[in-house]
């Protein structure tokens, strides 16, 4: 969930409604506020900045403010501190875990490789230009 904020040059209502609709149309869009006062359009979900300014730069001049994550509300902010050092501990053990499991997931989908593709080189060759007589080289 990232959290951006943008700088529009807009003037009337007609513009506001443009933008959100053109900003809408992109996947992943949660939310979208627009403060007219400010000129200001903040999109919540999970997009890239770089394509909302893509879609916004059809209509005029955008200007990226901040992007970051998405604030979400604390419910109990004192069971969460307490959470947060214990988690610190499991977030090591978790760290290691997901880098064995991904080398675990690479080594499984090479053997599958090999299975549907048996001759499949595991080395490669590099021949040079003087070691093979027949190559062209323009000097």
């Amino acid at each position: 969930m990232k959290k951006v904020v943008l700088k529009l040059d807009l003037h009337d209502e007609k513009g506001k409604q443009k933008a959100m609709k053109s900003v809408s149309s992109l996947s992943g869009v949660e939310s979208i506020s627009m403060d007219m006062k400010d000129k200001k359009l903040t999109v919540i979900g999970d997009v890239d900045p770089i394509d909302v300014v893509s879609k916004l730069r059809k209509q005029g001049y955008t200007q990226i403010l901040t992007v970051g994550p998405a604030k979400e509300e604390k419910k109990d902010g004192a069971k969460k501190d307490e959470g947060k050092k214990d988690e610190g501990k499991k977030d090591e053990g978790k760290k290691d875990d997901n880098k064995k499991k991904e080398s675990d997931q690479i080594a499984e989908l090479v053997k599958a490789y090999k299975a549907y593709n048996p001759h499949m080189t595991t080395y490669y060759r590099v021949l040079s230009a003087e070691e093979n007589p027949n190559s062209c080289v323009i000097c």
